[in-house]
């Protein structure tokens, strides 16, 4: 399966200006599961120190607890770990793995005992060494010391799918988004940043039109909308009418300029080579995540 299989779904649903599954279908997102162990393995500790990296990226920002984009980021980065801790402990809460992940949220008594939430700094820090044991584990796996400890293979076939978009009313673009929206991460990580913006981008555009689509016409029309399809809208106006209409608040207002054109950037990067740089990318990224909290606000 190719990085952008998820983009090319979610772009045919965007170009028919209507939020209807693609009939390919989607496979199931996730690290390889089908090829040799040390591959896997292989995979699994690029992965994880993708993780690391981003976690020690998140742990800076952290320095400005009152920024949003920062604690969103944050949540972003905890919930991937959480997903690739699961996996590799098979589902198993009783495995050391997932104890250790779970342990990283709890501030101990002097007697031992759980008692709050560890601050947001020391959660990062404890992540960041549990990642680094599973990296420890699994080139024990990699040498054959540490055979019995899990099974990357096993585990990515039973992890429960992510559920980021249980927020969407249409049930079946739900995978088309948890797709795009691994395959942003993927691309973030192995610093295809043009590719990461532009999936954000398009995750951002599919769930901005689903959810101003179950507002209602009247509504719209009352906040100045345009007329026609609101799919035919462009994009920034669709963002626009949102804030508007109470579905968002001013997130937005963070996005890069090359996101906000992004249909028109993929023109141009045609013809004229126009880099997208990590920090736009990234900062995409951001705003994805504060709008995706905006719309489902149980999140």
């Amino acid at each position: 399966m190719t990085l952008s299989r998820g983009l090319r779904a979610l772009r045919k649903v965007l170009r028919a200006g209507e939020l209807e599954i693609d009939s390919e279908g989607i496979e199931n997102p996730s690290m390889p599961i089908d090829e040799s162990l040390r591959t896997q393995i292989e995979t699994y500790l690029t992965h994880l120190n993708g993780l690391i990296r981003r976690g020690r990226e998140v742990r800076e920002k952290l320095a400005d607890l009152s920024d949003p984009a920062a604690m969103a980021a944050t949540r972003a980065w905890q919930e991937d770990c959480g997903v690739s801790i699961n996996q590799l402990s098979g589902g198993s809460k009783s495995h050391w793995l997932a104890r250790s992940f779970s342990g990283a949220f709890l501030v101990r008594s002097a007697e031992g005992r759980a008692a709050e939430g560890a601050p947001p700094t020391e959660i990062v820090n404890r992540l960041i060494d549990v990642l680094e044991q599973a990296i420890a584990a699994l080139s024990g796996m990699e040498n054959g010391t540490h055979a019995s400890e899990f099974s990357p293979a096993s585990a990515a076939a039973q992890a429960p799918a992510p559920r980021r978009f249980e927020f969407v009313r249409n049930s079946d673009l739900r995978p088309v988004l948890e797709q795009a929206y691994a395959d942003s991460r993927q691309a973030l990580e192995q610093k295809d940043y043009d590719l990461a913006l532009r999936t954000s981008c398009s995750i951002l555009e599919a769930i901005v039109t689903e959810a101003l689509e179950c507002k209602g016409a009247d509504t719209l029309t009352a906040s100045g909308a345009p007329p026609g399809k609101i799919g035919d809208w462009p994009f920034e106006t669709r963002l626009a009418v949102a804030e508007r209409t109470g579905l968002i608040r001013g997130g937005c207002a963070r996005l890069p300029s090359v996101a906000r054109k992004y249909r028109d950037h993929l023109e141009a990067n045609r013809d004229m080579n126009q880099p997208v740089s990590e920090r736009e990318a990234r900062q995409t990224g951001q705003v994805l995540q504060v709008i995706m909290r905006d719309l489902n606000p149980t999140r």
